[in-house]
């Protein structure tokens, strides 16, 4: 039996009537959803078996994180990006939107300025207002098909009220993982004009091109780790992210009392199962994310096949993620209500800075993908 068998992900999970957000959004209808970055497949099977033997203790009082699960991440951590990471630096979180909205609060003061690129993950561009700050954006460029970083735009930007850099890497939605140098030109940047950097890592167990590494931030050199505040948490690579647990990892000892300041009495604690998940995924999960991945080169080698077969649409290899960004600036209309007239339903470029492209979800079985990909060629084909 192959370890894809064993895992079943062609196996097609009906989610509807199960209070999905994903699905929801189109209840009763034919539209199939690949809008909201949630993979459609069951999570890892020793995460299930835990889950069971938590709830048949039976007692769900209030839980703090157990020191075997700080092991685990630790370990994991310097096993998979030979990071070494302290215990104490950890701050856990009942979700990583929450800790880009404690860190935008934790740094600087009322009327400063975050900076971030566009386009990127929503929440990075509303986190800043909902704290007092001033959002400062500033577009990523397409250098042939791969999406980077315009550092002469970004050092234009800063101003003398820039206090936070916030980074998503690997990128949402553009499917990118930075390179070293590409890190190291960034975090110069930063250090030169005393800004710190928020680092969103959640993906980072999501590298699909087997030419890249994820290299956490902080993990570039000790300076630059002073001033990094790392977001991280199990619910993408593991598919878990309603059992809402994540963390922040804070080397320096003044930036992580800043941050857990700014989060006193308002962030709750994490429930007792999202730390009982993320302790089986971290330790046991591997064998399962491994196969994941293989089955996602799969999917994103198809869907890149068919978008760039097309007239009206391109798109450029994923590197990282299971999240496809697609232009579809050629159609000369908006997207997402042409898909969705078509049965697809994908997330609207504009909440991500961008109008006219649309992100697509390819994290689930080859039935979904393919009908969904198909739908969208023929609805172009009537054009």
């Amino acid at each position: 039996m192959t370890v894809q068998s064993v895992y079943k992900w062609n196996k097609v999970i009906d989610r509807r009537g199960t209070a999905s957000v994903k699905w929801d959004r189109y209840r009763n209808t034919p539209v199939l959803p690949m809008w909201l970055a949630d993979m459609d497949f069951m999570a890892p099977p020793e995460v299930l078996a835990a889950l069971h033997r938590r709830v048949d203790h039976g007692v769900f009082g209030y839980t703090g994180p157990p020191d075997s699960l700080v092991e685990t991440v630790l370990e994991n951590l310097d096993r998979n990006f030979s990071w070494k990471v302290e215990g104490d630096w950890i701050v856990w979180l009942p979700g990583l939107v929450t800790g880009l909205n404690v860190a935008c609060r934790s740094v600087g003061r009322e009327g400063d300025g975050v900076m971030t690129t566009v386009p990127v993950y929503p929440p990075f561009l509303s986190a800043p207002g909902f704290s007092g700050r001033s959002l400062q954006t500033v577009p990523m460029k397409l250098d042939g098909s791969r999406w980077v970083f315009d550092f002469d735009a970004l050092k234009d930007a800063v101003t003398d009220r820039t206090r936070l850099f916030i980074l998503c890497s690997p990128h949402n939605p553009l499917g990118r993982v930075f390179s070293r140098q590409e890190l190291e030109t960034l975090t110069e940047i930063c250090l030169a004009h005393d800004i710190v950097i928020c680092s969103d890592e959640i993906h980072c167990g999501l590298v699909l091109d087997e030419s890249c590494r994820h290299v956490p931030t902080a993990s570039l050199n000790p300076e630059v780790a002073s001033r990094t505040i790392t977001l991280l948490a199990p619910s993408k690579t593991y598919n878990i992210p309603g059992l809402a647990c994540s963390f922040a990892v804070i080397p320096h000892g003044e930036l992580r009392r800043s941050f857990q300041k700014a989060a006193a009495g308002i962030v709750p604690h994490v429930n007792t199962l999202g730390y009982t998940a993320a302790e089986a995924a971290y330790r046991y999960g591997e064998p399962w994310r491994r196969s994941l991945i293989d089955y996602l080169r799969g999917n994103r080698d198809r869907t890149f096949s068919v978008i760039q077969g097309t007239r009206n649409l391109s798109t450029t290899p994923v590197e990282g993620t299971y999240l496809a960004w697609i232009d579809a600036r050629a159609l000369g209309m908006e997207p997402v209500p042409f898909f969705e007239k078509a049965g697809v339903g994908l997330s609207d470029g504009s909440d991500f800075g961008a109008e006219g492209f649309v992100r697509l979800n390819f994290g689930c079985p080859g039935k979904i993908l393919d009908e969904a990909l198909n739908r969208m060629v023929k609805a172009l084909d009537t054009l």
